[in-house]
């Protein structure tokens, strides 16, 4: 068993794409909840996040982009940056401390004052492209962490393991040409954003180093289990990861409305444990999770309590 800890600021409430947007502070509210109810709380390890500097979100993001981010962050009401995705008066501060909480994680790992970490922030992240952003996500928080986590501590090799119900384009398109980064991905396909065909392998030193794997609607448990073990589990153990990266979307539950697929929190327990095992064998153990999707209060509550606890049992 290990330390598994907990990011969480209140300030990442204060994102607010308005009422009736599925991506709604009342879920870190629900997860909140859940985990003192539950009683996994107690048995986590605070992490307080920090803003994040522009020397770490800009390996992955261009500083043209950030410009535009400060630019068009409002003092009030809300800017609308792609039709699914605003900025309210408290955006811009809670993406920086959303990005900046996936880096005190990778610290905390890495000093091994824990394990692991879950990372209960928002705005999610794994859809914001290299110059946009989109599909809810300002920065890419899961893709700035690999990129400090190499270059800060000097690891080799990160796997990101997606398995958001919808494409991580913007991750996967950050490590393209990457041969340090695995990207693995599962996702209802077709559906938004349209890419993660499994022919999608990244390009030049990095083609083979993207693994996409598109379910078909109403698969579950039982899918993704083997989907881990046949694709997952042979591609991580030849590259022999050295820091695990989730992109915990808990959207692909049979209860999501917006998605159509059939995990239950069983099986993201189940497919912790593949990704713990992974981590184990080649990684001491390092996981960092990171909140991607998830838009039924009690199923996304429900399965990121399960996930924490396979976690803190790992």
């Amino acid at each position: 068993m290990g330390t598994t800890g907990l990011v969480y600021h209140s300030a990442y409430l204060e994102h607010d794409m308005g009422p009736g947007h599925p991506e709604s502070p009342n879920r870190l509210r629900s997860i909140i909840h859940q985990l003192e109810q539950s009683g996994t709380m107690a048995r986590l390890t605070r992490i307080d996040p920090r803003k994040a500097e522009d020397e770490w979100i800009t390996q992955v993001h261009s500083s043209k982009y950030v410009s535009s981010l400060h630019q068009h962050a409002p003092t009030s009401g809300r800017v609308s940056l792609d039709p699914d995705t605003s900025m309210s008066s408290g955006s811009l501060q809670a993406a920086y401390l959303a990005a900046g909480g996936a880096l005190a994680a990778v610290d905390a790992i890495m000093s091994n004052h824990v394990n692991h970490a879950f990372c209960a922030v928002r705005p999610p992240g794994h859809h914001a492209e290299v110059g946009r952003a989109m599909g809810f996500c300002l920065f890419n928080n899961v893709a700035i962490a690999a990129r400090y986590v190499q270059k800060k501590y000097g690891v080799g090799r990160v796997l990101i393991v997606d398995w958001d119900v919808h494409h991580g384009n913007g991750t996967q398109h950050s490590f393209d040409d990457d041969s340090t980064v695995l990207f693995f991905s599962t996702h209802q396909y077709p559906h938004y954003p349209g890419t993660g065909r499994g022919t999608e392998r990244g390009t030049g030193a990095g083609e083979g180093f993207t693994l996409n794997i598109p379910m078909e609607s109403g698969e579950g448990d039982e899918a993704y289990h083997a989907v881990f073990l046949k694709s997952l589990v042979p591609a991580a153990d030849a590259f022999k990861p050295e820091f695990v990266i989730i992109s915990a979307g808990f959207d692909a539950h049979s209860d999501d409305p917006l998605a159509s697929m059939g995990l239950t929190e069983a099986g993201y327990a189940d497919l912790t444990d593949i990704v713990a095992g992974i981590a184990k064998r080649h990684a001491k153990g390092r996981i960092l999770s990171s909140l991607e999707g998830g838009y039924n209060l009690r199923a996304l509550a429900a399965s990121v309590d399960a996930h924490i606890t396979a976690l803190l049992n790992a």
